[in-house]
């Protein structure tokens, strides 16, 4: 602990008892914890700034590398078409029947055949009007129920 020996802590904690007393040697200490403990807390804000400090700068430095390289690369990579030749211009007519149609043209083809995945199947009916499908059906007679006081036959 901040390098002091046993033997050491031993003799401070003597001149301690001598110099304050047993009486005040725990107010004592409660008040060099409280000290203790601010310094601590006003270290750990420090290093806190500073550290925030620092993050900003390597965002900063990054940020120009990202935007010095995203050049670069536009530069070795122009794009090949311009945004204005792959619509029509106003009012000219769409080369394909899709494109006039509004739809793109990958939703204009049909795929060749159906995904395996889907499975040919009869339509299911929707539930009966009357009410959810596991209530049985209501007989037309009503069953009569036995009372609790009638005898069993």
């Amino acid at each position: 602990m901040f390098g002091i020996d046993s033997s050491e802590f031993l003799v401070i904690v003597i001149i301690a008892v001598i110099v304050i007393g047993p009486k005040d040697l725990p107010r004592a200490l409660y008040k060099v914890g409280q000290i203790v403990g601010k310094a601590q807390g006003m270290a750990r804000h420090f290093r806190t700034g500073i550290d925030a400090m620092v993050r900003e700068v390597e965002l900063e430095e990054l940020e120009k590398k990202w935007a010095a390289q995203n050049k670069r690369i536009m530069d070795e990579h122009p794009p090949e078409v311009a945004a204005t030749e792959a619509l029509p211009a106003p009012g000219e007519s769409a080369t394909s029947e899709s494109a006039a149609e509004g739809i793109p043209p990958y939703m204009a083809e049909a795929p060749a055949e159906k995904p395996p995945f889907i499975a040919e199947s009869a339509p299911v009916a929707p539930p009966a009007a009357d009410g959810p499908p596991y209530v049985a059906e209501a007989s037309a007679e009503p069953v009569a129920q036995p009372r609790k006081g009638d005898a069993a036959a």
